[in-house]
Protein backbone atom coordinates (compact mmCIF):
# COMPACT_ATOMS: atom_id res chain seq x y z
CA UNK A 1 0.00 0.00 0.00
CA UNK A 2 2.79 2.41 0.83
CA UNK A 3 4.42 1.78 -2.54
CA UNK A 4 1.20 2.80 -4.29
CA UNK A 5 1.16 6.13 -2.43
CA UNK A 6 4.76 6.89 -3.39
CA UNK A 7 4.07 5.94 -7.01
CA UNK A 8 0.94 8.08 -7.12
CA UNK A 9 2.74 11.06 -5.58
CA UNK A 10 5.51 10.79 -8.19
CA UNK A 11 2.88 10.67 -10.95
CA UNK A 12 1.18 13.81 -9.57
CA UNK A 13 4.53 15.55 -9.22
CA UNK A 14 5.47 14.83 -12.84
CA UNK A 15 1.98 15.83 -14.01
CA UNK A 16 2.16 19.12 -12.07
CA UNK A 17 5.64 19.95 -13.32
CA UNK A 18 4.57 19.19 -16.90
CA UNK A 19 1.52 21.43 -16.61
CA UNK A 20 3.64 24.29 -15.25
CA UNK A 21 6.27 23.81 -17.98
CA UNK A 22 3.64 23.79 -20.74
CA UNK A 23 1.93 26.86 -19.28
CA UNK A 24 5.20 28.80 -19.13
CA UNK A 25 6.13 27.74 -22.67
CA UNK A 26 2.75 28.89 -23.99
CA UNK A 27 3.07 32.15 -22.05
CA UNK A 28 6.50 32.88 -23.55
CA UNK A 29 5.25 32.13 -27.07
CA UNK A 30 2.23 34.41 -26.61
CA UNK A 31 4.46 37.22 -25.34
CA UNK A 32 6.69 36.85 -28.42
CA UNK A 33 3.62 36.93 -30.66
CA UNK A 34 2.33 40.03 -28.88
CA UNK A 35 5.69 41.78 -29.29
CA UNK A 36 5.72 40.92 -33.00
CA UNK A 37 2.18 42.24 -33.50
CA UNK A 38 2.90 45.46 -31.62
CA UNK A 39 6.14 46.06 -33.54
CA UNK A 40 4.37 45.39 -36.84
CA UNK A 41 1.29 47.57 -36.37
CA UNK A 42 2.61 50.20 -33.94
CA UNK A 43 6.26 50.92 -34.82
CA UNK A 44 8.22 53.54 -32.90
CA UNK A 45 8.02 56.89 -34.65
CA UNK A 46 11.27 58.07 -36.16
CA UNK A 47 12.36 61.59 -35.27
CA UNK A 48 11.86 64.06 -38.12
CA UNK A 49 14.70 66.41 -37.25
CA UNK A 50 17.91 65.86 -35.33
CA UNK A 51 17.94 67.05 -31.74
CA UNK A 52 19.26 70.59 -31.23
CA UNK A 53 22.95 70.88 -30.60
CA UNK A 54 23.82 71.86 -27.04
CA UNK A 55 25.21 75.33 -26.44
CA UNK A 56 28.79 75.81 -25.46
CA UNK A 57 29.39 76.70 -21.80
CA UNK A 58 30.41 80.27 -22.74
CA UNK A 59 27.14 80.91 -24.64
CA UNK A 60 25.17 79.38 -21.78
CA UNK A 61 26.91 81.61 -19.26
CA UNK A 62 26.26 84.72 -21.39
CA UNK A 63 22.57 83.85 -21.62
CA UNK A 64 22.40 83.32 -17.86
CA UNK A 65 24.06 86.68 -17.14
CA UNK A 66 21.71 88.44 -19.59
CA UNK A 67 18.69 86.87 -17.91
CA UNK A 68 19.89 87.97 -14.47
CA UNK A 69 20.52 91.53 -15.65
CA UNK A 70 17.07 91.70 -17.26
CA UNK A 71 15.42 90.37 -14.10
CA UNK A 72 17.21 92.87 -11.87
CA UNK A 73 16.34 95.74 -14.24
CA UNK A 74 12.67 94.70 -14.30
CA UNK A 75 12.63 94.40 -10.50
CA UNK A 76 14.12 97.88 -10.09
CA UNK A 77 11.65 99.33 -12.60
CA UNK A 78 8.62 97.86 -10.78
CA UNK A 79 10.08 98.76 -7.38
CA UNK A 80 10.62 102.44 -8.35
CA UNK A 81 7.20 102.77 -9.99
CA UNK A 82 5.41 101.43 -6.89
CA UNK A 83 7.07 104.02 -4.61
CA UNK A 84 5.79 107.02 -6.54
Amino acid sequence: MEIDLVGESIKFMILGMTVVFVFLYVLVQLMKLQAYIIDTYFPDPTPMSPPPTPKSPAEDEKARVAAIIAAVAEFRKTKSSSKG
